[in-house]
């Protein structure tokens, strides 16, 4: 039996006994960790237009960003804060509801802040909050190109955004153009795709698909390449008509997913950078936890995931962000900076600032509105 196989019986085991780290939280006191940790990006970034600067200066509509706002909406779906709103709306103003490279790029990066601005007009109907991500989006359905997503991250910051105009627009065209191109990512980039059907896991980019391996020989699954792929699929599933044609296979591939992950777990409720080498710079990793803790208690509440496996696997992995990583002030630790494997933005500690403050938070508040909802009920 392998490791990870061994791992998923004792995940199981562990979820049928009500430990302590298992237990759920009050909603409330979930609501109030979210709170928290967006008061204090909120404080430190009071323009929200302000340009981002690392090793040079970009726009603060970049992915980034925009996955903090995609946490800020979910936040905002569970509390009416008009605060929130009126953050989100001056950050997609100041940009002129633009995305960084034009209406026309194709880049999955450059769509992400477009899932915020579609999020905004369903609030608010204004045209000019659609046009440039209608447009962006409208120009891939209209080509025939489907391979746009050469890295999983991608899916994540394009797929939705398809989605969500399908959805608006009742146009099955989104759907179905959403589902090339990913039908691309998962079977054709690197050889034969970047999805592993046999062990439930996606490779990064084809830089890792096999023979690349890791230093203990295992595939290189890192944790928030995974991430990205679990929650671009319940964001569509969140949005995508009940008798939409490729439903039925999204539904499979995070249920196929949530069990591998459930396998390899920590310990501590975290999941390491490195799903099948955590000798590989091992050790708490939030950003990765906090997407596979936003799908599984999303799979819980919709009745798509079994309750008794996979809600103590949640409560475990939001009591460990909750009571490990966020700290009093409000910052997030155990957050990996930007990269594409486990070895970048490193070190990853409690204290360890990531180049990106923003991503991190976006995950870790797309899990808790999720968790507040399970609790809630």
């Amino acid at each position: 039996m392998k490791p990870y196989q061994t791992a998923l019986t004792v995940a199981l085991l562990a979820a049928a006994c009500p430990m302590g780290a298992q237990e759920a939280p009050p909603a409330e006191a979930v609501l109030a960790k979210m709170r928290l940790a967006n008061a204090h990006f909120m404080q430190e970034w009071p323009d929200p237009g302000k340009a981002i600067v690392t090793n040079r200066e970009r726009p603060s509509n970049i992915w980034t960003r925009a996955v903090y706002y995609e946490g800020l909406m979910a936040l905002h779906d569970v509390d009416r804060d008009p605060r929130y709103y009126d953050y989100a709306v001056k950050w997609g103003e100041a940009h002129k509801w633009g995305l960084r490279s034009g209406a026309r790029t194709r880049n999955a990066d450059d769509q992400c802040c477009g899932q915020t601005y579609l999020d905004l007009y369903q609030v608010e109907a204004k045209p000019e909050r659609l046009h440039d991500i209608k447009a962006s989006i409208d120009a891939m359905v209209a080509s025939e190109k489907v391979d746009d997503w050469s890295w999983v991250d991608a899916i994540q910051m394009s797929m939705p955004a398809f989605a969500k105009l399908g959805a608006l627009t009742k146009d099955p065209k989104y759907f179905e153009k959403a589902h090339a191109i990913y039908t691309y990512t998962k079977t054709k980039h690197g050889g034969s795709g970047l999805y592993n059907p046999t062990e439930h896991l996606w490779w990064r980019d084809k830089d890792f698909v096999p023979p690349y391996k890791e230093p203990n020989g295992q595939s290189c699954y890192w944790s928030r390449g995974n991430g990205w792929v679990f929650a671009a699929l319940v964001r569509v599933l969140d949005v995508l008509p009940a008798d939409a044609p490729h439903r039925a296979e999204y539904e499979q591939t995070v249920k196929d997913m949530a069990a591998a992950l459930a396998a390899v777990q920590r310990s501590d409720g975290f999941w390491n950078a490195s799903l099948h080498d955590p000798a590989n710079f091992g050790g708490k990793e939030t950003s990765g936890t906090a997407l596979f803790t936003y799908g599984m208690a999303w799979g819980v509440r919709h009745g798509l995931l079994p309750a008794a496996t996979y809600r103590p696997i949640v409560m475990k992995a939001w009591n460990a962000m909750a009571g490990e990583a966020l700290h009093p002030d409000g910052f997030l630790g155990f957050v990996q900076g930007t990269g594409k494997q486990p070895s970048e933005g490193q070190p990853v500690t409690y204290e360890s600032k990531p180049d990106f403050t923003d991503y991190g938070l976006g995950c870790f508040l797309l899990a808790g509105s999720e968790v507040y909802r399970l609790v809630s009920k």
